[in-house]
């Protein structure tokens, strides 16, 4: 088990601390309310048992903190059982001085005192224990979770023009080999890309590379009546996007504004840098409206947000408008590089017209 793995929080952050500190000042209140005689609460009670639980609590942290990837590396009933040592004679230290300064007379009620105080520590800690391992074995949940429904959302994304482009294939093969050659290619890349499951995000230039490859073997069924329009910003090549997330959209410009026209059309893709975003624009004219084609636009739209919701939160935003007959998709993703560094498969190159 790693550190990131362990059950525990990170202790050494401000924010968990500031969340203890916050916690057990919270206890001393509720304590002192019910200590009081007179009043709503003893204030002087209030004030020694704070100076008392504060120091311990963050004297406890600093000793977890140290001690935590040491305890990540072992088991859950070890590492628990330490960190109750560490707390109890934390504790017992603590309580020793303080009595000392208080009562310099040591005497059974004093020692009644430390034991009470160290029994209200362990069942304390405990409880925190225990809500830490919840929270996490909720969380570990969450993120399976989260990783099956990305997995399916992935693989729910299929190129559907699977029987067009074997008809164009069979055509090209007689006419010209070569050419049916490099569509077989450029579509088993296309379907290895859909099953590959595995990964969360991939470099742009892999995703643009895939797009490419889907426009080659459309054009071949297309020909003049596809017409395309490249604006890649230059230094955006490791910029992180989940897989086959542009190229649906790519898709869908073509199978809803270039296929149903006879004239044909202009599909237009962009990708500039603006602050902490990188905004992706898809156009294309404007399709004509059916009940058939607005929802399998629809559903192909709502996965694609979904899976970026899934991945990058509220910074990413995917939207889509029309505007003077064009139809256009606009995807905003936060500024992040992928840590993939070398992109495999056969090198294209962007055409920047």
């Amino acid at each position: 088990m790693t550190a990131n793995e362990f059950y525990v929080p990170d202790l050494c952050r401000v924010r968990a601390v500031f969340l203890l500190l916050v916690t057990s000042e919270l206890l001393v209140l509720v304590l002192a309310i019910v200590q009081a005689d007179r009043g709503w609460i003893d204030w002087n009670y209030f004030g020694l048992l704070s100076l008392f639980i504060q120091w311990t609590t963050l004297t406890s942290a600093a000793l977890i903190c140290l001690l935590r990837t040491r305890l990540a590396r072992m088991s859950v009933p070890g590492a628990t059982a330490i960190i109750v040592a560490i707390v109890l004679l934390d504790v017992l230290a603590f309580s020793l001085f303080a009595d000392s300064v208080v009562h310099p007379q040591a005497g059974v009620a004093v020692w009644q005192g430390v034991a009470k105080k160290m029994l209200l520590a362990l069942l304390i800690v405990l409880m925190v224990l225990r809500y830490f391992y919840l929270q996490h074995q909720w969380q570990q949940q969450r993120e399976a979770e989260m990783q099956a429904h990305l997995a399916s959302l992935q693989a729910r994304i299929q190129p559907h023009f699977l029987f067009n482009s074997m008809n164009t294939i069979a055509s090209l093969i007689a006419i010209n080999p070569d050419k049916a050659e490099e569509a077989v290619l450029d579509l088993s890349e296309l379907f290895r890309a859909s099953l590959r499951t595995g990964d969360q995000l991939i470099p742009l230039s892999r995703e643009l590379e895939l797009c490419q490859r889907y426009l080659t073997i459309e054009a071949l069924r297309l020909g003049d009546r596809l017409k395309l329009e490249w604006r890649i910003q230059a230094g955006l090549e490791q910029q992180a996007i989940p897989p086959l997330t542009l190229q649906p959209l790519v898709e869908n410009a073509i199978y809803h504004g270039i296929q149903p026209r006879p004239e044909g059309g202009t599909v237009r893709i962009e990708a500039e840098d603006k602050g902490d975003f990188v905004y992706l624009l898809v156009q294309n004219p404007k399709p004509e409206q059916s009940p058939h084609q607005h929802d399998g636009n629809r559903m192909a739209l709502a996965n694609i947000k979904s899976r970026l919701q899934a991945l990058f939160g509220e910074p990413a935003v995917l939207k889509h408008s029309h505007h003077n007959e064009v139809y256009t998709v606009t995807l905003r993703l936060p500024r992040q590089n992928a840590s993939e560094q070398k992109i495999p498969g056969k090198g294209t190159e962007i055409r920047h017209e």
